[in-house]
């Protein structure tokens, strides 16, 4: 499913990017033997175009992953959504500076769980500042010590397009399913 996902994205970004060099080539004009040069404004444009309408695509595929299995998601302003399905006791959020240990799974779209605290153990990090996705970074400061929450990261907040050169795909969204343990 995600092989099939990744392909229809690349796919249309191929099919775009044959129109746009289509459409030059048939502005053309026939009777004089003058090209038309793209500007690289121009073609930036292309790319923010193409990027903008990816982003929107993946948007709906997650909007749906989650109404299927029926969580009450908060899309954040970056597009990370996150649901806190189990409360801790009170306490303060995590905030930037601290180091959060976490309980932690993590699967891609099409269900396949690619890491997990349950072979490798509890992982660290310190918040805003470490080498783990962005969006993991902003979402754990949604969370409190003792709060389970899924999440899911679109590919812009997690691996991009690279994915992580190991186990998750390159545009890949990814799904954490979290329980923060301890903030130092």
């Amino acid at each position: 499913m995600l092989f099939k996902t990744n392909l229809i994205y690349s796919m249309r970004f191929i099919v775009i990017i044959w129109l746009m060099v289509t459409l030059v080539n048939a502005c053309n004009d026939k009777a004089s033997s003058k090209k038309i040069e793209l500007t690289q404004q121009e073609v930036n444009r292309g790319m923010e175009d193409v990027n903008r309408q990816m982003t929107l695509e993946e948007d709906a595929v997650i909007e749906g992953y989650a109404e299927r299995r029926g969580w009450n998601m908060i899309k954040t302003g970056t597009g990370v959504r996150y649901e806190i399905y189990k409360s801790g006791p009170d306490g303060p959020l995590a905030k930037e500076g601290q180091v959060a240990e976490l309980n932690y799974k993590v699967s891609l779209i099409d269900g396949t769980v690619v890491y997990s605290s349950d072979k490798v153990g509890s992982r660290s990090f310190l918040i805003g500042q470490d080498n783990v996705e962005s969006g993991l970074h902003e979402a754990v400061t949604y969370m409190k010590v003792g709060d389970h929450a899924r999440v899911i990261l679109p590919s812009h907040r997690a691996h991009g397009l690279s994915g992580d050169n190991q186990k998750i795909p390159p545009r890949s969204t990814v799904i954490y399913d979290l329980h923060l343990l301890a903030l130092k």
